[in-house]
C-alpha cells in the first residue's frame, strides 16, 4: 500500500468558527474533521457552505482573524 501525506500551512481563521482554517493558496480546512471544503457558487456570489450555511467572500472577510503565535517558556 503507498500512502501520500500533504501539509498545508494556515494563516486565517474564523472568529464564529475556529475550526475552519484558510491557507497561505486559499483553501478553507475544516480542521476538526480534516475535510478541505470546496467553494460553491451560489445565485451570483462565490463562497463556502460553513456549518450548513453558505457565507460568501465578501460577508468573511470581517470575520477573518490571523492565526496568534504562541511563545513558549522553554
Amino acid at each position: 500500500m503507498n500512502r501520500i501525506s500533504v501539509s498545508y500551512t494556515y494563516k486565517y481563521c474564523l472568529s464564529f468558527a475556529e475550526n475552519y482554517k484558510f491557507t497561505t493558496c486559499g483553501i478553507c480546512i475544516n480542521s476538526q474533521t480534516g475535510i478541505i471544503i470546496k467553494k460553491v457558487y451560489n445565485s451570483g456570489s462565490i463562497g463556502f457552505n460553513i456549518k450548513g450555511k453558505f457565507h460568501s467572500f465578501k460577508k468573511l472577510r470581517p470575520y477573518l482573524k490571523k492565526h496568534e503565535t504562541i511563545k513558549m517558556p522553554f
